[in-house]
C-alpha cells in the first residue's frame, strides 16, 4: 500500500512513519532526507542540490521526480510506500502519479494529521531534552520526577532546541497549510484524503492509521 503522509511539524508525523515502517515493513521516502544524503555523499546529484539550494533556487520539479524514481526502482512491489514531504504542488501530484503508474504502483490514501494550532504550540514550546542522554520531556506533559533532575541518567543538565518557540511555530504551520493547500483538492476529489487528529494519543493516531489502512481504499484510480 502507497500512502502520503501529511502533518505540520511537530504533529508527530515522523513517529507515525516510523511505526509504519516497523510494523508493515513500508518505506519511508522523504525529499529533504534523500536530498541531504546525497549532498553529504557528494554524488553527482547531491552537488547540483547543493549548488541549487545555496543559491535559494528552488529544486526542479522534473529532477526530484526522476531522483524519486530511482529510488522507487530499488523497492520491491511487495512493499508499501511512504511520501514524506512530496508532493507539495499540483505539478509534483502530477509527476507522482506518473511515476508510479510507470511502476505498476497505485496511491491508496492520503493521510493528513490534523491539529489545533494553539494546542501545538503548547505542545512544542514546552519541550526538553537532558544534555547527557537525550531523554526528551515537556514542562506540563512530561515534567522530570525530581525538579532538574533526569530521570534516566540523573544528570542536571537540560536543552531545549532554538526554534521551539511561539513565533518560529506559528510561522511553520503557515507555510505547511501554504504547501498542502493546492495537493489536498486534488486528492480529496479521488476520495483518497482521510484526516487522523494528530492531538490524539500516539498510540491512538498509530490505531487510526492503521484502521484506515485496513480498510478497501475509496478509489483506486487516479481518475477524479
Amino acid at each position: 500500500m502507497n500512502i502520503i503522509l501529511l502533518g505540520p511539524p511537530g504533529a508527530g508525523k515522523g513517529t507515525q512513519a516510523s511505526r509504519l515502517v516497523e510494523s508493515r515493513g513500508m518505506v519511508q521516502l522523504s525529499t529533504g532526507d534523500i536530498l541531504r544524503a546525497a549532498v553529504k555523499a557528494g554524488t553527482e546529484v547531491g552537488t547540483l542540490a547543493d549548488e541549487i539550494m545555496k543559491a535559494g533556487k528552488l529544486f526542479p520539479d522534473e529532477l526530484m521526480a526522476e531522483i524519486l524514481g530511482e529510488h522507487l526502482d530499488g523497492i520491491p512491489l511487495s512493499k508499501g510506500v511512504i511520501f514524506d514531504g512530496y508532493p507539495r504542488t499540483a505539478r509534483q501530484a502530477e509527476l507522482l502519479d506518473g511515476l508510479l503508474d510507470a511502476r505498476g504502483r497505485t496511491l491508496h490514501h492520503v493521510i493528513e494529521l490534523v491539529v489545533d494550532e494553539d494546542a501545538l504550540v503548547d505542545r512544542i514550546t514546552g519541550r526538553f531534552t537532558c544534555a547527557q542522554c537525550g531523554e526528551g520531556y515537556h514542562d506540563r506533559f512530561k515534567p522530570t520526577k525530581a525538579e532538574g533532575v533526569c530521570d534516566k541518567c540523573g544528570a542536571t543538565e537540560f536543552k531545549r532546541r532554538p526554534d521551539d518557540n511561539e513565533e518560529t511555530v506559528r510561522t511553520r504551520m503557515a507555510e505547511y497549510r501554504a504547501k498542502t493547500a493546492p495537493i489536498l483538492p486534488i486528492y480529496a476529489a479521488r476520495g483518497l484524503v482521510k484526516d487522523v487528529d494528530g492531538m490524539a494519543d500516539m498510540d491512538e493516531v498509530s490505531a487510526a492509521i492503521a484502521g484506515i489502512l485496513d480498510q478497501a481504499p475509496a478509489r483506486l484510480s487516479k481518475q477524479a
